[in-house]
């Protein structure tokens, strides 16, 4: 079986959480005998031709990340270029990562790409969706490939049941909501996660306070 992967994110490939996630996912899907091919939206010179892959193939992966709730405006203006298809044998799945860590943040998402695929003219083939992947693109070694490791046996899943049941990503999305205890406990370490963001923003070049506010002089009171 064939499986056309489109990335959905606007970053390019080298600094891009789905992307990482996608290749282990790919792994997986293709350790099974299977085939891919990853197609890469903000490659805006490519759009004629990914919409070309869109039409000649029937095994169709969306992988995206949230983007204030919903979809990346890129991915939101590549559908608006297509036609829905004629035939309705396509089947359209969708891998969906978040920063936020409980899975109920994704949920509206979710709701909106179970809709998505009939007004292209084709099948849902299901949403699988994880949080907590913030920072896959700046750990490294170790850390990076546990972050990712899951998601080659969901590849493995999905060549196999050629769909994304909703009992298995409800566990695989794990948690819903937070428990008391670990809102207790991420409390408690308020001051050491602050110290942990501080560290990061000097990691990726921040020179200045993570207190500033420089566009306060602009708002009108």
């Amino acid at each position: 079986m064939h499986l056309l992967m489109i990335s959905c994110t606007p970053r390019m490939k080298e600094s891009s959480n789905t992307d990482k996630i996608l290749d282990e996912f790919k792994k997986g899907y293709e350790s099974c005998g299977n085939t891919t091919e990853t197609l890469y939206l903000y490659k805006r010179n490519e759009w004629e031709s990914i919409r070309k892959k869109f039409y000649e193939n029937d095994n169709i992966l969306f992988a995206l990340p949230l983007y204030v709730e919903c979809i990346p405006g890129i991915m939101a203006e590549f559908l608006e270029s297509l036609k829905p298809k004629q035939n309705r044998n396509t089947k359209i799945g969708f891998l969906l990562q978040s920063g936020f860590a409980e899975a109920s943040q994704l949920r509206c998402c979710e709701s909106y790409l179970e809709t998505l695929p009939s007004f292209l003219g084709c099948e849902y083939n299901g949403t699988l969706l994880k949080g907590g992947m913030f920072a896959v693109s700046f750990m490294d070694g170790k850390i990076r490939r546990q972050m990712v490791a899951p998601f080659y046996n969901m590849g493995k899943y999905y060549a196999q049941k050629n769909y994304f049941h909703k009992e298995m990503v409800n566990d695989f999305a794990k948690p819903e909501y937070f428990s008391k205890k670990a809102i207790f406990f991420n409390t408690v370490l308020s001051p050491f996660n602050k110290l942990f963001l501080i560290m990061f923003a000097k990691k990726l070049g921040c020179k200045g306070s993570l207190h500033d506010k420089p566009y306060q002089s602009y708002v009108k009171r």
